[in-house]
């Protein structure tokens, strides 16, 4: 979805491991033990992160194997305790288990450290981190990159984009630190650069574990913090709020839900209107694209080309 947004479509076909038990090749999972020198590995099905270190996270203090698992996106996650197993080498595994992916098409492994003990119980710390692929083409990043512009990425957006034209990367924990460093950001960039912003905890702590108070209350803190942003602004900036998938946490399951997305763009002295339903998020990255002054980036096409909305 963010390479949607930062005008790069995906026109293959992802690779998904299937719900069954184990989930994973066992050449794969044997490989990968092989080459981190691991004891084993736990899990080796489709769970919630949340669910499956509280399940597993005993078992694998006692015996050193961190938890694998997946879900019904493109992903191979790995969880450790970060005191007992070590951060470093589980970002170490993370990037073995990279590399065994690749033949298999997946689009992201992902560090899922934690905290805590049997009898306190286990945590999720803020020190995730994806390994991704890089995008088969040029996104609107490369594009800043090429063009010599500035562009700061907060949260985990230099993750997604295997850190291909992410600029300065900020990664601060939880969204309201994420978002106070966007702005800090938005205030010292020249004109024509991009910040580029993630707030994670929308997915990963309230759509993810159907939390609907939780994300209820975050959609008003987050809403508390729009005069910050239009505070921020200058003119000729330009702001856009969307996603990049849904997360209903009244939805059944745990993953990700099938809807229509938001997409909010407003600044000092730019035009109002609908724009009406987009044929896809690259669109997004098309329209910033043109507000930068940068080269037409198909297939999106800019919300600002087709002279629908109406200046102030």
């Amino acid at each position: 979805g963010h390479w949607e947004i930062a005008g790069c479509p995906i026109d293959f076909d992802w690779g998904f491991f299937p719900n069954t038990e184990p989930a994973f090749p066992p050449e794969l999972t044997q490989a990968l033990i092989r080459e981190a020198r691991l004891p084993g590995l736990l899990g080796d099905r489709h769970a919630s992160g949340v669910d499956i270190i509280e399940e597993l996270g005993a078992a694998h203090i006692s015996t050193g194997a961190p938890i694998a698992y997946t879900s019904v996106d493109s992903v191979f996650q790995i969880a450790a305790h970060e005191e007992v197993f070590g951060l470093e080498r589980l970002y170490e595994t993370c990037r073995l288990a990279r590399r065994l992916c690749d033949p298999y098409r997946i689009g992201r492994v992902i560090a899922r450290p934690f905290l805590g003990t049997p009898e306190t119980g286990f945590a999720r710390t803020g020190n995730r981190r994806d390994f991704s692929t890089a995008p088969p083409r040029d996104t609107l990043l490369d594009h800043l990159q090429a063009a010599e512009r500035a562009v700061v990425t907060v949260g985990k957006i230099g993750d997604i984009f295997a850190h291909r034209g992410t600029g300065r990367e900020i990664k601060p924990h939880g969204n309201d630190a994420c978002l106070t460093a966007a702005l800090e950001a938005v205030r010292d960039l020249p004109v024509g650069g991009l910040v580029f912003a993630n707030l994670v905890d929308f997915d990963s702590d309230f759509g993810h574990r159907r939390d609907v108070p939780g994300y209820a209350a975050a959609l008003e803190a987050f809403d508390r913090r729009v005069p910050d942003i239009w505070g921020a602004l200058e003119a000729g900036d330009l702001c856009v709020i969307t996603a990049d998938h849904g997360n209903d946490p009244t939805f059944r399951g745990t993953d990700h839900t099938r809807e229509h997305v938001p997409i909010l763009a407003f600044g000092p002295g730019a035009g109002h209107g609908p724009i009406g339903r987009r044929e896809s998020l690259a669109d997004i990255g098309a329209s910033i694209a043109a507000h930068l002054g940068l080269p037409a980036m198909p297939p999106g096409r800019s919300w600002l080309d087709g002279g629908d909305l109406q200046k102030p």
